[in-house]
């Protein structure tokens, strides 16, 4: 019975992760012109209420981006995939932005990219790595188009307090 109505649906929740996978100064060039890769246990998508799910060791590819979660949720409110939420213990996310880069690894418990802001945010536990240098907190926001990251603690029952910031040295040719 169900047969006739899951290629579309799965051809529609790819369609949508495609949106996912393409964060606008966040990414190689070419990671839009690669293939992407999802598997997870479980794929829905209601079309009533506009939401893609994806369930149990979820893991999207495509290129240099790698996302790797227990769920992921996309959201379509105005246009396709207005949010994306990846719930995990923790979820993970991993991008090269340039060529000559370190990857940008992230994580934490649950992570949320808005497509109109152009913003990521981490919470839970929240860390983001780049280059050896490590941000952690209860939430880290990362503002794309403004190359900006915000890090509080706002979470009055964390246990973690305060943000920390390691910033490694730079490396200094014939040391």
């Amino acid at each position: 019975m169900i047969a006739h109505w899951l290629p579309r649906t799965l051809a529609r929740a790819t369609a949508c992760a495609l949106l996912l996978l393409s964060l606008p100064g966040y990414t190689l060039p070419e990671d839009k012109q690669r293939p992407i890769h999802i598997e997870a246990d479980e794929a829905i998508r209601d079309e009533k209420t506009g939401l893609t799910l994806y369930r149990g060791n979820v893991r999207i590819r495509q290129g240099s981006l790698k996302i790797s979660a227990e769920q992921v949720t996309l959201y379509h409110i105005n246009t396709q995939a207005d949010k994306i939420v990846a719930l995990g213990s923790p979820a993970r996310i991993q991008q090269q932005r340039t060529l000559d880069s370190e990857p940008m690894h992230a994580e934490g418990g649950i992570i949320e990219y808005y497509k109109e802001e152009e913003r990521v945010h981490i919470r839970e536990n929240a860390k983001l790595e780049q280059g050896g240098s490590t941000v952690r907190s209860d939430s880290i926001e990362y503002f794309i188009n403004r190359e900006l990251v915000r890090a509080t603690t706002d979470d009055p029952t964390s246990t973690q307090r305060r943000v920390e910031v390691v910033i490694l040295p730079p490396v200094v040719e014939g040391e």
